[in-house]
């Protein structure tokens, strides 16, 4: 008996002792892994009763109430909630019907163990609403709680792996429209307000919580599966050719993410608001996804890219209801496994409703461009990135997890097969609803159904960053046949990483072409298929476009590219060219030869649009002043020339994009005044009120003589009090008057002036547009210098789309050596932003280096 009790005490010595949870950071800012570990264990069965009366006046302050019922286990320490606000907004405590002081400290609310009870507790709290991710308006306003910003709005538990179920109550002027994450079940009039009670939600995470308010319309579908639209779109042509089609896409959606996880939809509803000043494509939402209203209002003029990206777009935020609500990953290092499938399904679940297009071609120009942009930088990092704080998860998301991990996954499909894929995740759906998972978990689910070593796979694609640029070494026999061919990888950051993947190779003759499947896992490996084959004329490696990284370019070859009957082919032909510009292994100038060549004969708009934003890239940034002048004028006319054929209106609106992008000598001013003033019209180019308003807000950057006129003729032409607001915030950007956008830019230094992070960004554009850039140069410092306090109060996106939009548009060696000297001057600047800095000035240090190679 006495061992026993020895053995018992060991034991337990030993269990405590493993995985111990250090309570050091459990008071820091923001939510430390170590707190939400703690919290984890300690707390369960969480139920949020909340309550919002929402005021007329957006200056007046909301006054709210939380019941907060929970089970806690452990109370060997305090219960800290998240409040990242004020003391002075939490108004009175009681804990189990106790009055109980406030202490708030360190963006948390600190309740003592002597006031808590193993088991069932309840926190009854009055507080006036944080409004950092409220987004209020005079008529409307939207909480956006992304990735830690609930904790603004209310006190909670906020950390993903707390899962929680919510009853709300919502108190708003009676002619507002109120929408939340559950059913309303209730309403009723009091004091000239409405009150809107709803439903017990779902499971969900706390950045999964929302609730939209305002004067909205509203629309429904009716049948099998209800849906219900908020909007505030006034465009009659717009809300007839877009609402059926809107509720349409998300049926179908639904229906396929039903087959393919075969697991039925997992929330009472899936009702959505557009919004026009959202600050991101979509957000997922249990059950009230939001959208940026341009982005799902389209009219019957739109094009087959515009089709299909809102299509996707709907894919993607319908995929997250499996893909990231009802399996949520544990901690937000794994943001990108929701991210990842999200975007993979919506490829996926789109191709059945539109036959006509490539999808391989789009998966390719959607995907491979962006994530080659921050891939190719030093401020590149892995797919699966750690995560300290919480406070820090906003800066996780970009290019990497949206586009990159997609194609690591669609390489992982191919690997394994689609039906073993397939298989694997829906095990990993049910064995995970209504809980968290992280990579680790899937990769052990996905290993049973191949022979593929997948943690040694996802090491190099998962937990490191870069890509490899692939070179080869061919030899020939006496009569041009080949006796060895030698295909090398390297890590472009020079360290040792193997990237494993598959692509195809081609080798083109007179009169024909030879394909072959390249299975490429070593540093070096022999391609024994091609020992014997006569001499190509042209190899086009990634010729299926399934291959990452910078591929062998064959200059001989790039005047035949037009040539290549198969899109993919031509697509990967432009993606790879452009990159092997930026590697400096060919001068801008003769790219952009190739691409004026090949966009007066594309006739794909997918393709069509990828080559103009690789010329405006190059047109812009990396062809000096003298070059582009040299070459506008051709550009131009053979744009006017070829926009006056008969081709089809979906390209024929892309060309025009490019053209009213890059037109701004004299003629090109002209030409596009007497479209905007509707003196000539172009035969089959549709263009809308917003194209219009675009339109003339371009004269105005491009310096028109009567640019003071067009506006306020184009001001007179907006009816959408949303477009209006717009349109005189970013008046002064495209003012003639160097002294308005400067201070318009100086205004930013003020938080509530960037509070419309959309109308911002698109400020900054005209304001440090490389026609500007002489005069605005001066502002550099500034964009630098403002960066760490948008990254702490500004939603995920801006950070990175702040330096891109301001410092990211030069290309001058005044602007890249304000950028060196700031990052000089802070040794000790936060990483993740310094990354930022790094990716979104990426072309600005290119530009320096291709000018000393010239």
């Amino acid at each position: 008996m006495k061992n026993l009790f020895l053995l018992f005490c060991t034991w337990l010595l030993i269990s405590s002792c493993e995985n111990p949870v250090s309570d050091q950071h459990f008071y820091d800012e923001g939510i430390s892994a170590e707190l939400a570990k703690f919290r984890k264990q300690q707390v369960s069965e969480i139920h949020y009763q909340l309550q919002f009366d929402i005021p007329e006046k957006k200056t007046d302050p909301i006054p709210a109430k939380l019941i907060l019922e929970t089970s806690i286990s452990d109370l060997s320490h305090p219960l800290i909630l998240d409040f990242h606000e004020e003391a002075s907004h939490l108004i009175s405590l009681k804990v189990n019907g106790n009055e109980t002081e406030i202490n708030h400290r360190n963006q948390h609310l600190i309740i003592a163990e002597d006031r808590l009870e193993k088991g069932s507790n309840s926190i009854e709290i009055n507080f006036l609403a944080g409004e950092l991710s409220l987004n209020r308006n005079d008529d409307f306003l939207y909480t956006l709680l992304v990735p830690d910003r609930a904790s603004t709005l209310f006190p909670c538990f906020d950390q993903p792996n707390l899962k929680a179920n919510y009853s709300l109550t919502i108190s708003a002027p009676n002619e507002w429209k109120v929408l939340a994450g559950a059913p309303e079940i209730a309403s009723e009039e009091s004091d000239g307000s409405t009150i809107h009670r709803f439903a017990k939600s779902d499971l969900m995470s706390t950045y999964l919580f929302s609730f939209v308010a305002g004067n909205f319309e509203e629309a429904k579908a009716e049948g099998d599966f209800p849906q219900r639209m908020l909007y505030r779109e006034t465009n009659s042509e717009k809300i007839a050719a877009s609402i059926p089609e809107v509720f349409s896409l998300h049926e179908k959606a639904k229906d396929f993410l039903e087959a393919y996880t075969d697991y039925p939809f997992p929330f009472q509803k899936l009702d959505f608001t557009t919004i026009p000043i959202f600050q991101y494509g979509g957000m997922e939402h249990v059950g009230a996804i939001q959208y940026r209203e341009s982005s799902l209002f389209l009219d019957e003029n739109a094009t087959n890219s515009q089709l299909l990206s809102r299509a996707k777009l709907i894919g993607h935020e319908t995929a997250h209801m499996w893909f990231g609500d009802l399996v949520t990953m544990d901690w937000f290092e794994d943001v990108w496994m929701k991210e990842v499938f999200a975007n993979f399904m919506a490829g996926k679940l789109v191709n059945p409703a539109y036959p006509d297009i490539n999808h391989e071609l789009s998966f390719l120009t959607n995907h491979y461009p962006s994530a080659y942009g921050e891939d190719r930088t030093k401020g590149t990092n892995p797919i699966r990135q750690d995560l300290a704080n919480l406070k820090d998860a906003g800066s996780l998301y970009g290019s990497i997890i949206y586009n990159k991990a997609p194609i690591m996954m669609r390489q992982l499909e191919t690997v394994m097969g689609e039906d073993a894929f397939q298989k694997g995740i829906q095990t990993y759906i049910k064995t995970f609803a209504n809980s968290n998972a992280r990579w680790s978990d899937l990769v052990e689910i996905l290993n049973r159904e191949t022979a593929l070593d997948l943690k040694e796979w996802s090491e190099v694609w998962v937990n490191q960053s870069g890509r490899p640029i692939i070179s080869d070494e061919i030899e020939f026999s006496e009569n041009g046949n080949i006796t060895s061919f030698k295909i090398h990888q390297k890590a472009e950051d020079g360290s040792e990483k193997v990237w494993p993947q598959l692509f195809n190779l081609t080798f083109f003759y007179p009169q024909e072409s030879k394909t072959i499947e390249i299975s490429l896992n070593d540093k070096t490996i022999n391609l024994e298929e091609a020992i014997g084959l006569e001499k190509p004329t042209a190899i086009l490696y990634n010729s299926n476009g399934l291959g990452y990284g910078v591929f062998p370019l064959d200059i001989n070859s790039l005047e035949k590219i037009t040539d290549l009957q198969d899109e993919v082919m031509r697509g990967q032909s432009y993606i790879n060219l452009y990159e092997n510009t930026l590697a400096g292994n060919i001068s801008p100038k003769q790219t952009f030869e190739v691409l004026h060549k090949g966009i007066l004969e594309e006739k794909n708009e997918i393709l069509a649009s990828l080559i103009s934003s690789e010329m405006n890239s190059l047109f812009w940034t990396f062809l000096t002043k003298d070059q582009r002048e040299s070459k506008i004028s051709k550009l131009e006319e053979d744009l006017w020339t070829l926009l006056q054929q008969d081709i089809s209106t979906n390209l024929k609106k892309t060309l025009f994009s490019l053209y009213s992008g890059l037109a701004y000598s004299e003629s090109g001013q002209n030409r596009l005044y007497q479209v905007w003033d509707k003196s000539i019209e172009i035969e089959n180019l549709k263009l809308n009120p917003d194209d219009f308003t675009s339109l003339a807000m371009k004269l105005a950057l491009y310096g028109h003589p009567k640019s003071e006129e067009i506006l306020v003729e184009e001001r007179s032409r907006i009816s959408n009090p949303d477009k209006l607001a717009r349109f005189d915030f970013l008046q002064p950007a495209l003012s003639q008057n160097e002294s308005e956008r400067d201070a318009l830019f100086e205004s930013f230094r003020n938080m509530d002036n960037r509070e419309k992070e959309s109308w911002v960004l698109a400020a900054c554009g005209y304001i440090h547009h490389p026609l500007h850039q002489a005069t605005s140069v001066k502002h550099v410092p500034l964009a630098l210098e403002l960066l760490d306090e948008i990254q702490k109060t500004g939603d995920i996106f801006f950070p990175k789309r702040w330096v891109s939009a301001t410092v990211g548009q030069y290309s001058s060696q005044k602007a890249a050596n304000d950028v060196n000297v700031f990052l000089e001057a802070n040794p000790d600047y936060n990483p993740i932003l310094k990354n930022k800095i790094l990716q979104a000035t990426d072309d600005l240090m290119r530009v320096q280096k291709i000018k000393g190679q010239e």
